[in-house]
């Protein structure tokens, strides 16, 4: 009996220390990146379970809002982490800037110049002109200040086709359903998409801050392995493969 006893602990201690499942709700610009991110985490903790979900990131705080079981949530700007501080649903202390993005406008189309942002837009040959929803998407928000800077904004009202995400707005033009699109500059650093068509990167100055927020949500609060994870968000590794995918880190 007390061997059995003895037995039965070990299993429950082997049991306890294991990694437990993290489900991390993350923007779809983010969607390349996770994959290099996620590999080299499980280097570290290679028992840790991660199961990764993109859209839009209005869209994803709604999910969590409506009760989806979310434990980290990464998003394409600040606001939305600190939107679901305020309801209740995440930790102030766990609110984290981790990365800050960079827009371009992208075409696959050798026939189109991009020598400016202001002449690529009113381009004849661009006839339609993907962004992702403003209203959710922080990457579509911010190609449509940029557009109202340049005075270009209600001349392509017409061209415009509008993308749920960051992704599918990608895939339009990808796809030829967009002449060009404003689209988050790590995906076109991704492996699968690299050296594919020409972009233009959008100056900085014309679109608010893409500082994206990192928050562990009240689900996750007590799953240590979802803190280790957003942790290592700031390590050196994940910082190297953020700056490869394109994207700018804070100083340390």
């Amino acid at each position: 009996m007390k061997k059995f006893t003895a037995l039965l602990l070990a299993a429950t201690l082997v049991l306890t220390a294991r990694a437990e499942k993290v489900t991390v709700a993350a923007a779809a610009n983010l969607v390349y990146c996770l994959d290099a991110l996620k590999a080299d985490f499980i280097k570290a903790v290679p028992d840790a379970d991660l199961v990764i979900t993109t859209g839009a990131s209005g869209n994803l705080v709604a999910q969590i809002k409506n009760g989806a079981p979310y434990d980290v949530f990464l998003s394409a700007d600040v606001d939305y982490p600190q939107k679901l501080v305020k309801a209740g649903l995440a930790g102030q202390d766990s609110v984290t800037v981790f990365a800050t993005g960079r827009l371009a406008l992208w075409t696959k189309r050798t026939d189109i110049p991009l020598p400016s942002l202001a002449e690529a837009v009113r381009n004849p040959l661009v006839k339609k002109i993907a962004i992702a929803n403003p209203d959710t998407a922080p990457y579509g928000r911010a190609a449509r200040e940029a557009l109202q800077k340049l005075g270009a904004w209600d001349d392509v009202q017409a061209k415009i086709v509008t993308g749920e995400n960051i992704s599918q707005t990608l895939q339009f033009v990808d796809t030829g359903n967009a002449d060009a699109g404003f689209v988050a500059l790590s995906l076109l650093m991704s492996p699968k998409l690299r050296g594919t068509g020409h972009y233009l990167e959008v100056p900085a100055e014309l679109y608010g801050s893409l500082a994206h927020g990192a928050v562990l949500t009240k689900r996750g609060a007590d799953n240590s392995t979802a803190r280790r994870f957003l942790d290592f968000l700031a390590s050196d590794d994940a910082r190297k493969i953020l700056t490869d995918y394109g994207y700018l880190v804070p100083t340390k």
